[in-house]
């Protein structure tokens, strides 16, 4: 057995000595163990501490994969009740408990009867003995002599890696059916029949990681979290040796590995339906960043949109004019009779301040239609000029700026942002201080726990105003 993964035994014996404390025996399936390693314990991972050990009958600082290993474990309030046959002992980063577990199984030649869908059975995994039910993934029965893909729904929480060997017995435990390989031990609970699983699992039925890995990221659309796959296979990244075209790529929730032809056709995508959105909406600016996502690659985690979209802010390939979106050579632009309207009322705007007027009061004061006036505002606002807080209410941007900086500055002193105080600080009515708070949750400057706020550090408006 391979000592490179991470260490993982198959407790089969549990006991206590005196003097000693608990004990617990197996042998050991993967990785190196030394006096002093913490480890996890069984389903519940409980945190326990190896005081000594024993490696082939003999005392030792360390035992490795291969061997039959005697452990002495301590524990807050450890004791050998709390022990099983089939419990693991697992570093840490093993630690994930399933009860679906995708397998390659065969049914042996000698059964006398074929493998019925949802058959119940006896698992053999490690030192456990579970019951569970069959799940068919490639029709209804199996023939005797015959292999297929299935998923082990198990009755109690069980421990496996890629490539961990099983056996079948009947709902008597008195006949074995079969053997088989483990491919995934977090089998989705959904969607199991489908083609797309079928192959991820033909992709898996490799003997590698390496092999494995390039038919996966083929098919899968936000990546593959490399820490799953380090649990999965049992195999720390620092070995491992990703094929040429494997790119890693940061994103908030963490790196994620996509296949590099794959991941510059979502950039293609990306661009070619920003494109399709100003063509369709040339009075528009563009959209913000959720919009576009629902509507260029609403199949893509917003974690990994937004790193495909940094990237491309980055690259020069869109732009953005306040919250909008854009390609480089897109402009949203005014006709003269627009501008003449722009330059009239925005004194009116600025001398408003925190106040500033509503639709139909601007459009009163300036002899015009309100619906006139409402969709230039509306087009200022597409062009990141203004920033719509309510129905016919619009503030420039660097009022909004302004504004923001005084939430800042409340948080600063307080520690949270509270309605009252925002009042009293720019001195406008209650009603007007909760919809610029609630402006300012909708934007992503701030997020509300209870009646109180607290500014989201990783937003755009708060960097801009903390800069000045």
């Amino acid at each position: 057995r391979s000592d490179s993964g991470h260490f993982r035994l198959a407790i089969d014996r549990a006991f206590s000595v005196t003097g000693a404390g608990v004990v617990v025996t197996g042998t050991a399936f993967a990785g190196r163990v030394r006096v002093g390693d913490e480890l996890l314990l069984g389903p519940a991972g409980k945190r326990v501490r190896v005081r000594g050990l024993h490696a082939q009958n003999r005392e030792a600082d360390e035992a490795h994969a291969g061997q039959r290993v005697a452990l002495n474990l301590a524990g807050e309030r450890l004791a050998v009740e709390q022990i099983h046959r089939g419990d693991w002992l697992l570093h840490p980063l093993l630690h994930a408990p399933t009860q679906r577990i995708d397998v390659d199984f065969q049914l042996l030649p000698g059964e006398a009867h074929e493998l019925k869908h949802w058959t119940p059975v006896h698992v053999h995994l490690g030192a456990q003995d579970v019951t569970a039910r069959v799940a068919l993934l490639e029709g209804t029965s199996l023939a005797p002599g015959e292999r297929a893909f299935a998923q082990l729904l198990l009755n109690a929480p069980s421990h496996a890696v890629h490539g961990d060997r099983i056996v079948l017995r009947d709902q008597s435990a008195q006949r074995t059916l079969g053997g088989g390989r483990v491919l995934d031990p977090f089998a989705p609970p959904r969607n199991r029949r489908r083609a797309a699983r079928l192959e991820q699992l033909r992709a898996l039925n490799q003997p590698s990681l390496e092999q494995a890995l390039p038919p996966l990221l083929a098919s899968a659309t936000n990546g593959i979290d490399p820490q799953g796959l380090e649990r999965q296979f049992n195999r720390p990244r620092e070995g491992w040796q990703l094929p040429h075209g494997v790119l890693e790529i940061g994103t908030r929730l963490g790196p994620r590995l996509f296949d590099q032809a794959r991941w510059r056709e979502l950039e293609t995508a990306l661009l070619d339906s920003l494109q399709r959105f100003h063509e369709e909406q040339p009075d528009e600016l563009g959209p913000d960043r959720d919009r576009l996502r629902r509507y260029a690659l609403p199949q893509l985690e917003r974690p990994v949109f937004i790193a495909l979209l940094e990237q491309a802010l980055a690259a020069g390939r869109i732009e953005t004019s306040g919250p909008w979106l854009h390609r480089p050579d897109h402009r949203v632009r005014l006709s003269d009779a627009e501008e003449d309207l722009k330059a009239r009322l925005w004194p009116l705007l600025e001398a408003g301040h925190f106040d500033p007027p509503w639709v139909r009061d601007l459009a009163r004061d300036l002899g015009v239609d309100e619906m006139q006036m409402r969709n230039l505002l509306r087009k200022l606002a597409r062009l990141g000029l203004l920033q719509q807080v309510v129905k016919d209410l619009f503030y420039p941007e660097f009022t909004i700026r302004q504004l923001a900086g005084h939430v800042l500055q409340l948080e600063a002193q307080s520690g949270v942002i509270r309605a009252a105080a925002f009042r009293d600080r720019i001195q406008l009515g209650r009603k007007r201080s909760i919809q610029l708070l609630e402006h300012f949750d909708r934007i992503g400057l701030t997020r509300r726990f209870g009646n109180e706020r607290k500014v989201r550090q990783d937003s755009a408006l708060a960097i801009q105003s903390a800069l000045g």
